[in-house]
């Protein structure tokens, strides 16, 4: 064959090829499929309006089988209307009423027009529980999670104050773009005891920092935070609840029959809140279903906006004056009858919201919530020890008295106490009986003996002449310096200590002795009151005092002792207090957890404390 032949052989296979190439083009199967990672499959199946700002594939295949995919695109209001006339006449199935609620959040959040947030949230509602004669929404539908966060979040945009920041719950009249919501609410739900709840915060919109567990009991309604105010402002906060808790609560709107009211221009409703301070339920068509609440937001935004943060130096550095005939006890939620007390106690230079972890963990395990209340005990730290446990014990007993004045409750007389570091020096002291012991450390005259004002003397009695507190049967030690802290001795923390500004009662005692026993006692032998750092000083009086008074036998004690590095445990310390000084003979637990001496958070000291109360419920 020649050369020429040959090349025109080669062009004509080429022609061949490409041809069949385009013929077998265009005979390929319009439906395939390619194998990719799962997750990408994952993402498609669930992306929504609320995660991706994607409608979600229901939504999706309602425009494609309506046709109505472009139109939405370019006139999504026209859509929305069209599909709100099918079932307004009944003719739409439930999956448009779906898609309503998503296709109007998504439209609301382009324009920020409140009647389809509302919209959209009355949508979701009737998705839900469509009402009598209907079949209400399957929680295997994956569409049914998210129209319950439609209608969450249909609340909170559509009830939002003009900035956004807050929520506004009000009765009236609120425009949809096919009528009118009508709203019944009573101002009375605005009431917390003594306290009207006010500036609503809607907490699902918070980022949470500062807590390695978040909770969430996922349900129906819109969870809030609600700071308050007395109702009375001249009688003030009538509880002992601090007044700049944020209470945790659920808005919920109910319409009644809610298809049925779709097919008419006014849609009646009622909008309420519920307490959301624990996990509960309402019932809706005749069925319980739980509320939405988010207890960790919640708690951090209480703890973010409350002022013990500021306090924890300036606690340590100024007396507290003169004693507050107030408690000095802080709780999270009203008191809670037949729910023992678990009273907390921060260390020095520390404030209650070290606790937060402890109480994220905790308040969210049924077995724990559902049987006990937390109480937060305050105090300025750098005061002397015996001062600041004379307040703690007086804090208990007007505590417990002014609950018992309505009824007895058998709970109060369970208390336990958990400190950390000083504050289990403080917990201490509500669980021994001292005689005059601390007493013969200052003077070996006797209290009666010597002249005095009798608020001194009463003073002097309170602080240094401790009894126990008969209520209180469990103690709980967390890196407490039982025989002292080797920090105490560091020249820095002395240093620092001369800067403590002491109370003026206690200040007082020593110049009342002094003035009114001049021929008894000396200046030099009462001396300049001791703070905090002197008494936890190893070897010093109080200590070593304290170490020597036994507890009383019928209070349980348990130590959480920490330890920093893998060597053996009796050697070492947490940086502030060694283990020798911690451990405590004859506690029916002790446990070392790998930490520093802030080990509140430490998940080991919670499962710790955790057991310890679940083991005190089994001595019913």
């Amino acid at each position: 064959m020649g050369a020429k032949a040959l090349a025109a052989r080669r062009r004509t296979a080429s022609l061949l090829a490409v041809a069949l190439l385009g013929f077998g083009v265009a005979c390929a199967t319009p439906v395939g499929v390619a194998r990719v990672d799962p997750r990408v499959v994952h993402r498609t199946l669930t992306s929504n309006v609320l995660s991706t700002s994607q409608l979600s594939n229901p939504t999706t295949n309602v425009l494609y089988r309506r046709d109505l995919s472009a139109r939405f695109a370019s006139q999504p209001e026209v859509v929305l209307a069209e599909l709100h006339a099918e079932i307004a006449a009944d003719r739409g199935s439930r999956d448009d009423v779906f898609a309503l609620a998503e296709l109007s959040f998504r439209h609301a959040t382009r324009t920020r027009q409140r009647h389809y947030f509302l919209a959209s949230m009355v949508y979701a509602y009737a998705f839900l529980f469509p009402g009598a004669g209907r079949t209400p929404a399957d929680p295997f539908d994956p569409r049914f999670r998210l129209a319950c966060d439609l209608y969450n979040r249909g609340i909170t945009e559509g009830f939002s104050s003009d900035d956004g920041k807050l929520v506004e719950l009000k009765g009236g009249s609120y425009a949809l773009p096919f009528g009118a919501l009508e709203v019944r609410f009573d101002d009375a739900e605005l009431r917390w005891g003594s306290r009207r709840l006010v500036r609503l915060v809607p907490v699902a919109d918070l980022e949470v920092r500062g807590m390695w567990a978040r909770y969430r009991w996922p349900g129906i309604g819109a969870p809030l935070a609600a700071s308050t105010e007395p109702l009375d402002p001249e009688r003030g906060f009538e509880d002992f609840v601090q007044p700049w808790v944020k209470v945790p609560i659920t808005a919920l709107l109910r319409i009644p029959e809610p298809r049925q009211a779709l097919m008419t221009d006014r849609v009646q409703a009622v909008l309420e809140i519920e307490d959301a301070t624990r996990p509960t339920t309402v019932e809706i068509d005749g069925r319980p279903v739980p509320l939405e609440i988010e207890s960790t937001a919640a708690l951090a935004y209480t703890l973010a906006e409350s002022p013990v943060w500021q306090q924890e130096i300036k606690g340590f550095l100024r007396g507290a004056g003169v004693i507050d005939e107030k408690t000095q006890l802080a709780a999270l939620s009203p008191y809670q009858p037949g729910h023992i007390p678990v009273v907390l106690v921060h260390g020095t230079a520390s404030s209650a919201g070290r606790w937060a972890q402890m109480l994220n963990e905790l308040g969210n395990d049924p077995r724990i919530r559902d049987r006990y209340q937390f109480w937060l005990f305050s105090y300025d730290t750098g005061n002397p020890i015996l001062y600041s446990a004379m307040l703690l014990r007086q804090s208990l007993q007007h505590a417990r008295e002014r609950i018992q004045r309505d009824a007895r409750d058998p709970a109060l007389d369970r208390m336990i106490v958990i400190g950390h570091s000083q504050g289990g020096l403080l917990a201490r002291l509500t669980a021994i009986e001292s005689g005059d012991r601390f007493w013969r450390d200052v003077t070996r005259l006797p209290l009666d003996k010597l002249l005095m004002p009798d608020r001194t003397r009463q003073l002097i009695r309170g602080m240094a002449f401790v009894e126990p507190l008969p209520f209180v049967r469990r103690l709980v030690f967390i890196a407490t310096p039982q025989h002292g802290s080797y920090f105490a001795n560091n020249a820095i923390a002395h240093w620092v200590a001369t800067f403590v500004t002491l109370p003026l009662d206690v200040v007082r005692i020593g110049t009342d002795l002094v003035t009114f026993n001049r021929d008894a006692i000396a200046l030099a032998a009462v001396g300049q009151p001791a703070t905090s750092v002197d008494n936890m000083r190893p070897g010093s009086r109080f200590i070593e005092t304290l170490a020597e008074i036994p507890i009383v036998p019928r209070v349980t004690t348990h130590s959480i002792i920490a330890v920093r590095g893998e060597g053996p445990p009796e050697q070492g310390d947490d940086g502030v207090v060694e283990y020798q000084s911690a451990h405590l003979a004859g506690t029916q637990s002790e446990l070392v957890v790998r930490d520093a001496h802030s080990c509140q958070s430490n998940p080991h000291t919670i499962e710790e404390v955790r057991r310890i109360l679940l083991e005190h419920l089994k001595q019913d």
